[in-house]
């Protein structure tokens, strides 16, 4: 079953002043969204400062590990979570059931701007992504199935 809406130009055009107006209001670093697996979708911001897929992957493990947590202690789930650093902070926070919004910032900001902007820049994304769901209901991508070592069968016509 596909994870991820098959998305057009128009969709990561969107997506994209998503996250740029996101960014401008926070003063961001740099903002991710990723699928639930940990692959990038879109980013915007310092991307030549962090290495995006990485933080990623780590992102997406550290909030689904947060899931397990929420379980544990007979909690629902946990909608985000805040790694706080001395110079650097990262905020992830769900999207919908299959995307997150990571987010790199510097501490000085503070979690509550960043917060504050993300329930916007969320209702955004899931409101796009949603979009591109229901323009071809059942197509779309399932990353973690797919072969990163031969990519080309995504790009094959059927």
């Amino acid at each position: 079953m596909p994870t991820l809406p098959q998305l057009i130009e128009e969709d990561v055009q969107r997506l994209d002043e998503t996250l740029r107006e996101f960014n401008a209001q926070t003063d961001a670093t740099t903002s991710l969204i990723i699928d639930k697996g940990g692959f990038l979708i879109a980013h915007h911001g310092d991307g030549e400062q962090f290495d995006l897929t990485t933080i990623g992957a780590l992102a997406s493990g550290a909030f689904m590990a947060n899931q397990t947590i929420a379980g544990l202690v007979n909690e629902k789930n946990f909608s985000s979570i805040y790694q706080q650093g001395e110079k650097i902070s990262m905020f992830v926070c769900n999207v919908d059931e299959h995307c997150l919004l990571a987010v790199i910032f510097l501490s000085k900001v503070g979690v509550g701007v960043v917060k504050f902007y993300a329930n916007h820049a969320v209702k955004k994304i899931a409101q796009q992504l949603g979009i591109a769901g229901e323009r071809n209901p059942g197509a779309g991508l399932d990353l973690s199935a797919m072969n990163v070592a031969d990519p080309q069968s995504l790009f094959r016509k059927k």
